[in-house]
């Protein structure tokens, strides 16, 4: 009897053991295609909500970014003042067709085809300084490494010549970007002149011409304005515009066409960036000068940090983001020039100082002695050829920062700072709201036309 009981159980167990396995070899196939289904709608669901959105608002709302040393997941989120509607200038046949050139890819991709890991890219801004800008042209022809990078070439106006030297350049990946709403491209329309505006210190209601003074009386001047336009416009291009460094978090370096670049000035900026998370983690940026752009550096074994200076800055799009914040501050300030807006408005509103760090002699140098926009007028025509400017060491030859340097912090902030009331040349609203149209047009769906 015990024996049959045991008997029956087996054959029970061994009944349910078949019967299971059938079910599992049944299931497995249906379990398979519901977690495929479940991939599949997710994958649609995700498609359908973002199809309807613009490239920009898809950037924003993404959170994705490369983590490595040279990268920094940033912020993608823009808080927009819902009661500002940007409005850019009906553009001209000339601007149109510029901007459609912004729209190419970089050339000599064929010859240097890939960007490695850790590099960095290089913009370059200028307005119509030839003789200094194949200066600075044949400096970075120079430099090592320059064909790991992708040079941005940022033009404020269309002059023919400077076009031809940088379409000369084959020494690494370059791309053009031409302001197109620079004062420079519309002679009898805003932002260039409008007839009917105000010059110098005319009193609008007098001679009954259109436009707002600054705080010193003085009326826009297009020539002078297209500084600080240019700066600010290719700052949110660069960063939120161009499909090349659109989604890039690394450092991006700035230069202008009256800086010289050492040839240890891309190895130099790499090695900053690498050492500024570990040796002076709260430095906005790296430079590849001082702050005083007469000096030369201290000599000292050891890296500085200071305050940030304007000649071969790089900085990160999470440090572009908390720029980007201040909008209002930058475009509000009268002050026509960028650099000194940045000193006494937009740095000290971070709550802290801000600084930049740098090796102790410069990789950058600034030469000359034409201002940005001279030579333009035949009665103001400035003859200075910019040569023997900058003499080179041997050291300034190869990398000359060591890792294991300690750091420096130079307290003491000189120049221009929070308190400072500007220089005026921007008191005209419709520079101010231009200014702040142009952080909002990578964002706004369309913006209108005025």
């Amino acid at each position: 009897m015990p024996a049959a009981a045991s008997s029956s159980s087996s054959s029970s167990s061994s009944h349910h053991h078949h019967h299971r396995a059938r079910l599992r070899s049944r299931t497995a196939p249906l379990l398979l295609l519901v977690i495929l289904a479940v991939f599949v709608i997710t994958g649609l669901l995700r498609s359908s909500s973002r199809g309807d959105l613009p490239a920009s608002a898809r950037r924003l709302v993404s959170s994705r970014g490369n983590a490595n040393a040279n990268h920094s997941v940033a912020q993608r989120k823009i808080l927009l003042d819902p009661s500002f509607t940007p409005r850019l200038p009906r553009q001209s046949s000339l601007s149109l067709s510029l901007a459609a050139r912004n729209a190419l890819p970089p050339r000599n991709a064929g010859r240097f085809r890939t960007l490695p890991d850790g590099h960095l890219k290089i913009v370059l801004y200028v307005h119509n300084r030839p003789r200094y800008l194949r200066l600075v042209v044949d400096s970075l022809s120079r430099v090592q490494g320059i064909g790991e990078a992708l040079l941005i070439v940022s033009h404020d106006g269309y002059f023919p010549e400077m076009d031809k030297i940088v379409q000369g350049i084959d020494f690494c990946q370059v791309k053009q970007i031409f302001a197109p709403y620079s004062p420079h491209l519309f002679p009898d329309a805003f932002p260039g002149v409008t007839p009917g505006d105000c010059q110098s210190r005319d009193n609008a209601k007098e001679k009954g011409c259109k436009g707002d003074p600054d705080q010193y009386g003085n009326h826009r001047s297009p020539r002078i304005v297209s500084l600080k336009h240019h700066w600010w416009w290719m700052m949110n291009t660069v960063w939120d515009g161009l499909e090349e460094t659109m989604d890039f978090d690394g450092h991006i370096l700035f230069i202008e066409e009256d800086h010289y670049i050492f040839p240890n000035a891309y190895r130099n900026a790499q090695l900053l960036v690498d050492l500024k998370p570990k040796k002076c983690p709260g430095c906005y940026a790296i430079n590849l000068a001082p702050s005083d752009v007469k000096a030369k550096g201290e000599g000292w074994e050891s890296l500085v940090a200071e305050k940030m200076g304007n000649i071969g800055y790089a900085f990160n799009r999470t440090v572009w983001r908390k720029i980007h914040a201040k909008a209002k501050q930058f475009c509000a300030f009268d002050e026509y020039n960028w650099d000194i807006t940045m000193w006494a408005t937009v740095y000290p509103s971070f709550g802290a100082p801000v600084y930049s760090l740098r090796g102790p002699r410069r990789s950058a140098a600034h030469f000359g002695k034409c201002g940005l926009h001279q030579g333009q007028g035949s009665s103001n025509v400035c003859v200075d050829n910019g040569s023997g400017a900058v003499e080179l060491e041997e050291t300034d030859k190869v990398p000359n920062i060591k890792a294991d340097w300690p750091v420096r912090i130079i307290q003491r902030q000189e120049g221009y700072q929070a308190g400072f009331k500007g220089w005026g040349g921007w008191g005209d609203r419709r520079d101010r709201d231009l200014c702040l149209s142009f952080a909002y047009m990578y964002h706004v769906k369309d913006p209108s036309s005025a």
